[in-house]
């Protein structure tokens, strides 16, 4: 399969390789992007600053005063074999609680929608969701907004034709085989079916986005109750962010 080096700006270079989003694009574009972080923990790619992977693309951004895409170039092309090799499996796993459909207020307002649209009941598409392992693909949209797939091709639905204004934080969302979590409140169209209270992002972390590309991620069905509980204990500070990890890369 091929790859395009494209431009982007005087500090940056998008290789891409397609125009879907499909487990094989993504597997290719974390085998090259762990590829490029090797050869940058070795000092091969001077004036490289970092990466930003996409569902089909590595953006490569570097400082145009160390180096130049006359010199950039060709060390990409060199190591474009790499992305056809299985990427290391380096991320890590998350449990993260979710409370579906009206319990979580705004949150799961899509909940009925989507099981009449799939032809199940509501329960079984919390039970689906809540079953499925999803791997992050991207981050983007908005700090933090991870971008997770694959689920299970009978929870595929369409976007809504209008998108709300606000959506509420920590709203669970899925559209096709795609599944999110808003940090934030914000526009969206996408389907809501419950609500997470973990929050995403916190800028004063060295990691500001809570999730990265390559991990994977599991939810676990909470009733409102407990979601009250938590979002108590998450203010307080008694739940760090390791709390829902449930093993490191």
């Amino acid at each position: 399969m091929t790859a395009r080096l494209l431009d982007a700006g005087d500090g940056a270079v998008t290789i891409e390789f397609g125009d879907r989003i499909e487990a094989p694009l993504v597997a290719r574009v974390r085998a090259l992007e762990q590829a490029l972080q090797a050869a940058i923990d070795r000092g091969q790619l001077p004036g490289v600053i970092e990466t930003m992977p996409t569902f089909r693309s590595l953006t490569v951004l570097y400082d145009p005063l160390l180096t130049s895409r006359a010199a950039l170039d060709p060390a990409l092309q060199a190591l474009l074999p790499k992305a056809d090799q299985p990427p290391v499996a380096s991320g890590r796993r998350w449990r993260l609680p979710v409370c579906y459909g009206d319990a979580a207020g705004d949150a799961g307002a899509d909940l009925a929608d989507v099981a009449a649209a799939t032809g199940l009941g509501a329960d079984e598409v919390v039970r689906r969701h809540a079953a499925a392992e999803v791997g992050v693909h991207m981050i983007g949209f908005m700090p933090g907004f991870p971008f997770m797939g694959d689920l299970p091709p009978e929870l595929s639905v369409p976007r809504r034709a209008e998108p709300r204004v606000r959506v509420p934080a920590g709203a669970v969302a899925i559209t096709g085989r795609l599944t999110a979590i808003y940090p934030w409140q914000s526009p969206g169209g996408w389907r809501l079916i419950g609500r997470c209270p973990v929050p995403l992002f916190d800028a004063a972390a060295a990691s500001p986005s809570l999730l990265a590309p390559g991990d994977t991620v599991r939810f676990e069905a909470v009733s409102a109750a407990r979601l009250a509980e938590l979002d108590a204990a998450i203010r307080a500070g008694d739940l760090p962010p390791a709390t829902w990890l449930e093993s490191a890369a």
